[in-house]
């Protein structure tokens, strides 16, 4: 693609064009749309005092998709003298694509400046998207200051999100464990509100699925629907405190927003946070020490919640890899809690559908095993779960081969799985699959061995147990509702 460059009335769409040119595939065009521009250097330049703001926009972007550092300089002066507010941001989301670890000084002392200017309706938005992309300059040369947790000492709420079938046994776990004293636990319908000055303590609890940190606004722990409204609760809640209080300096914190939602609602959100509190909050979607969690309710506000990351969980820190269909660790720390009445320690155990091997590891984090086996025909799975079981210092053999051709010349005394989904297999052929399960497990089976089964195919297990008087349901629990996932304990009598 040859490109002419004139500096007239036709500049902003002729720019435009060249920048959606350079996002193909070609490789070849693109070179030749290069080396054409750098031929025309000076016309380009020269586009950086059109009379078209836009035009100026989309001449200093282009220079930035060239990454064309020797501009940099360049592009600077024209940002501090442009005149039209919305072109501003622009300027700087080009000179992010440069080198200008030169400007940086000046660039501070550009955001020390806007920081300072009165905020109206007229200019809040360009305002915010000029700080936005000084942020993301600023991060990039100088990084974040890293916070220190403190995880022991301090009263605080936190909320522990499960399981909400199982709540209770996460309940349990806490009041059941030693030194209780003064902490305060209750349901919650997340899971599990707690008051304690040990936080450290409650991350030896394996079988919730995250931490948070509720942020309690004057409506309660709900904010607003509407961006400015819900980033002025967020702000005068008690955020900042738990932050300072749960840190050993205050300071500055960097955080994304995580709501799966309207994507626009969260970086209106974001600006109007950043903005309000004059820079002690900033978004950074990229490096951040804070997820600051919104969970809408059927009425259309938010529950607001705070993930720290400067709080180190390792509970699941062995699982390195993970395929499509791998369980979530604390799921399978929470089928091996709900089954622990049949586990014995000692015990011989096979997982015929292994995946990386996450329910063996967690079944054996909760009654050491003396033997574990594990068969996957997907030997990317076996090889990742080798890596994995070294990570958690369990020793499983694991072997790439089909369960079914699996011989041994000993009996097992459990089976724990995650039963493989039905996917693009007819009701006929998972019909056959729990059938042939069930007809190997029978050969490799101890007397009064037991299968910890994970599935969401209730209706297969049901007709086997029917079909097969050798094995007996001992417990039935729904994990969710929604799929139909149920966890069955099943004993055999040879």
């Amino acid at each position: 693609m040859q490109v002419n460059l004139k500096n007239d009335d036709s500049a902003r769409e002729t720019l435009s064009l060249i920048r959606k040119s350079l996002k193909s595939d070609n490789y070849s065009e693109i070179e030749e749309i290069k080396n054409s521009i750098e031929a025309q250097k000076d016309v380009l330049k020269q586009m950086l005092y059109n009379p078209d703001a836009k035009a100026r926009k989309n001449a200093a972007l282009l220079m930035g998709d060239l990454q064309m550092s020797e501009m940099a300089q360049l592009i600077f002066d024209v940002y501090l003298k442009e005149e039209k507010r919305f072109v501003k941001s622009s300027y700087l989301d080009a000179l992010a694509n440069m080198d200008i670890e030169k400007l940086i000084p000046d660039i501070v002392d550009c955001k020390l400046k806007i920081e300072s200017e009165d905020i109206n309706d007229s200019n809040r938005k360009h305002i915010q998207e000029e700080l936005r992309s000084i942020n993301k300059i600023l991060i990039k040369y100088q990084g974040i200051e890293k916070h220190t947790a403190r995880t022991k000492g301090v009263n605080v709420e936190v909320l522990l999100l499960t399981n909400r079938l199982h709540r209770e046994i996460v309940k349990r776990q806490i009041e059941g464990m030693a030194e209780t004293e003064g902490v305060e636990v209750q349901i919650h319908p997340l899971g599990v509100i707690v008051k304690t000055d040990n936080v450290q303590k409650l991350l030896k609890i394996r079988t919730f699925k995250t931490m948070y940190f509720p942020v309690h606004v004057h409506t309660g722990n709900f904010v607003d629907n509407d961006p400015r409204k819900a980033a002025k609760q967020i702000w005068e809640s008690d955020m900042y405190d738990i932050l300072t209080n749960m840190h050993t300096a205050a300071g500055t914190f960097y955080y994304r927003i995580d709501y799966k939602g309207d994507s626009e609602f969260s970086r209106k959100l974001a600006s109007e946070l950043d903005q309000i509190s004059e820079g002690t909050l900033i978004n950074s979607p990229s490096e951040y020490e804070i997820e600051i969690k919104l969970i809408p309710n059927k009425e259309g506000r938010f529950f607001c919640c705070m993930k720290l990351n400067t709080i180190s969980d390792n509970r699941f820190r062995y699982r390195k890899n993970a395929i499509s269909t791998s369980i979530q660790p604390s799921t399978a720390a929470l089928i091996a809690k709900l089954s622990e009445g049949y586990l014995k320690e000692d015990a011989q155990i096979i997982d015929p559908f292994c995946g990386v091997g996450t329910m063996l590891i967690e079944r054996d984090k909760l009654k050491p095993a003396r033997e574990i086996y594990a068969t996957d025909i997907f030997g990317d799975a076996i090889r990742l779960g080798r890596e994995n079981a070294k990570e958690a210092d369990v020793r499983i053999n694991f072997i790439h081969r089909d369960f079914f051709d699996f011989k041994h010349d000993y009996k097992f005394d459990e089976i724990i799985t995650n039963f493989p989904v039905r996917g693009k297999k007819s009701k006929e052929e998972q019909d056959r699959l729990y059938r042939r399960f069930f007809d190997k497990a029978r050969q490799i089976l101890a007397d009064e061995a037991v299968i910890i089964l994970y599935t969401n195919e209730a209706g297969f297990v049901k007709k086997q147990l029917r079909l097969n008087t050798d094995y007996k349901l001992v417990q039935e629990t729904c994990m969710i509702k929604k799929t139909g996932f149920y966890l069955f304990v099943i004993k055999y009598y040879a």
